[in-house]
C-alpha cells in the first residue's frame, strides 16, 4: 500500500456529495468539503481511501460521522461506493431552505453513486419533521425518491426487528383553525 496525494480522492469524495439531491440543500454541493478524522489510509492505485477515529465529513449543511469511513473509485476515479460504519454512523442534511433537517443512522451507511441509493443497514433509523422510520435495512433511491425497508438479509445484524417501525406525525391544522376563528 502506498501513500498518495488526497487530492484525487476528495475530488471524488466532491462529486459523490454533489450527487445527493434529493436530500441535498441545492448550495451545499456549492460549498467546501472538510474531512476530519485520526488517520487517513490513500490507496490510489487499489482506489481505496480509508479515514479511521471520529470520523467528521461535512459539506454545507451534510454531515456523515463513523468510526470507519471507506471510499472506493473505479479505475477513472469516479466514487463506486461510500462506507461510513459506527456505533451507529449518522447522516444529516438539509434537503431544503424551508424544510428541517433529515437524520439518518445505521450501524452502516452505504451510497452507492451509480445509482444513487443510499443504503443504511442494522439499526437503520431515518428521522424527518419528527416522523420516523426505522427497521434493519432501509434503501433510499435519491434519483426516483423511494424508500424501501425490510430484513437485512445477508447481513449479520446485531438487532434483528422482524418488522418495520414507523411514526407518523399529525398535519398541523394551523391553516383550519385560523380560518375557524375568523
Amino acid at each position: 500500500m502506498r501513500f498518495v496525494n488526497p487530492l484525487p480522492l476528495l475530488f471524488g469524495l466532491s462529486t459523490l456529495l454533489a450527487a445527493i439531491p434529493a436530500w441535498a440543500l441545492p448550495t451545499d454541493r456549492e460549498q467546501p468539503i472538510r474531512v476530519q478524522a485520526d488517520s487517513a489510509e490513500l490507496d490510489d492505485a487499489k482506489g481505496v481511501a480509508v479515514y479511521r477515529g471520529g470520523v467528521v465529513i461535512t459539506q454545507g449543511t451534510l454531515k456523515i460521522t463513523g468510526d470507519t469511513v471507506t471510499i472506493t473509485q473505479d479505475k477513472n476515479g469516479d466514487i463506486e461506493v461510500f462506507t461510513s460504519v459506527g456505533k451507529p454512523a449518522y447522516y444529516e442534511q438539509k434537503p431544503a431552505e424551508d424544510k428541517p433537517v433529515v437524520k439518518a443512522y445505521g450501524l452502516t451507511i452505504q451510497y452507492f453513486a451509480v445509482n444513487e441509493r443510499i443504503v443504511l443497514i442494522d439499526q437503520a433509523k431515518v428521522v424527518q419533521e419528527g416522523n420516523t422510520f426505522e427497521g434493519e435495512k432501509i434503501v433510499y433511491d435519491t434519483q426516483r425518491q423511494i424508500v424501501n425497508a425490510g430484513r437485512a438479509t445477508g447481513s449479520n445484524v446485531s438487532t434483528p426487528r422482524p418488522r418495520i417501525d414507523m411514526m407518523i406525525q399529525p398535519r398541523s391544522k394551523k391553516g383550519q383553525a385560523e380560518q375557524g376563528a375568523q
